[in-house]
């Protein structure tokens, strides 16, 4: 078995209760017989020190949990839309012939994999100060961060694969500087220090209610000829690194575009696992506007089908502009019979006019 054999996806939900009640219940539905790489937690705080004050009883609730072989953890602030919260749960079956180690960058769990094939870092919840600094400044603060771990284990910068961007009220105006472009100049400086020559990370920069800015990050250095990563273009899409001006915003007077693609394969052998960068109703570089929920996911979904090509969905998360998209979305994808987990979040995208954005994992 390779990678793609041994890597697992997992969402788990429960119903609306206390805070602490409802971690616990995510905890006991964790996998007993698989590595824990990451855990994603979803919910809705009710401000920003609340939004702290979880994040800390979620740390101390998964450290009393795993002890040395802490995870990769991450508190997003989004409402989950078909549960009290919401816990995406990324696995690895390891056998003798893979090598984890669970260690620690200023507070902060990472996971590294290594095998024949090559080395693998899980790395993130990385955050800023959000009661004190811009999304600017925890912008600077968490890529400073994230730089000097990835040296520090020898992953070059361009060995990020997968990249998840939260950002706080994404579309949100600090005077003239819109909160999505502060973070692409951010992210646009830490990518220039290094050359992308085998195309950018797939990522996704979304919107969460509260939380300043989180970052994740999945990379990887291969180690045989047969392993390697490859960019993927969407023929319908221009490729957001190349958008024109006239669909940038603006931030310290500078229109920076973001930096991803539209999905990131990783290939062992005969198989690959894809990963689906955000992707939304966008032909070209512009939105299709006044079409309305249906028309935007299935433009989406045809996106996406652009990009995976023969290889199988495993795993979807769907950000809804409006709460009262939900019913609609899960009838609509459930009419696709795709049979995988499927979360659901109710969470600003990056251009107002888009309703809805689908990420998303294959494996071929």
């Amino acid at each position: 078995m390779n990678y793609c054999d041994k890597i697992r996806y997992h969402v788990f939900t429960t119903e609306r209760a206390g805070f602490e009640e409802m971690v616990d219940a995510l905890l006991e539905q964790l996998p007993k017989d698989e590595s824990v790489l990451r855990l994603v937690f979803f919910g809705m705080p009710a401000d920003n020190r609340q939004y702290v004050e979880r994040r800390m009883i979620l740390r101390e609730k998964v450290r009393k949990f795993y002890g040395d072989i802490e995870p990769v953890v991450s508190y997003v602030s989004q409402p989950p839309l078909n549960a009290g919260l919401i816990l995406e749960v990324h696995s690895y079956k390891a056998d003798e012939n893979d090598r984890l180690t669970h260690r620690h960058y200023k507070g902060f769990p990472y996971v590294i994999l290594e095998n024949v094939d090559g080395r693998f870092l899980y790395a993130g919840g990385f955050y800023g100060d959000v009661l004190n600094f811009s999304i600017q400044q925890q912008a600077v603060d968490i890529f400073q961060m994230l730089e000097t771990l990835m040296r520090r284990e020898g992953f070059p910068l361009n060995s990020i694969i997968r990249q998840w961007n939260y950002i706080e009220q994404i579309t949100h105006l600090d005077g003239s500087d819109q909160h999505y472009q502060m973070f692409n100049n951010v992210r646009s400086e830490f990518y220039g220090k290094t050359n992308w020559s085998n195309g950018y990370p797939a990522a996704t920069g979304i919107g969460a209610n509260l939380g300043g800015v989180l970052v994740d990050v999945d990379a990887a250095v291969f180690l045989r000829d047969a392993c390697y990563a490859t960019p993927i273009d969407n023929k319908l899409q221009i490729a957001a690194h190349a958008y024109s001006e006239q669909v940038l915003e603006t931030a310290h007077q500078k229109k920076a575009t973001p930096k991803f693609e539209r999905a990131k394969s990783m290939t062992f052998d005969d198989r690959r696992i894809v990963y689906i960068s955000g992707t939304a109703a966008i032909r070209g570089e512009e939105s299709l506007i006044g079409v309305g929920l249906e028309r935007q996911l299935h433009i989406t979904m045809e996106n996406i089908a652009q990009l995976i090509g023969e290889a199988q969905l495993k795993m979807l998360r769907v950000y809804l502009k409006e709460k009262s998209f939900f019913e609609e979305a899960y009838r609509l994808l459930e009419a696709y019979q795709l049979n995988i987990p499927i979360s659901y979040m109710w969470a600003d995208v990056c251009r107002d006019e888009l309703l809805i954005e689908i990420e998303g994992i294959a494996i071929e």
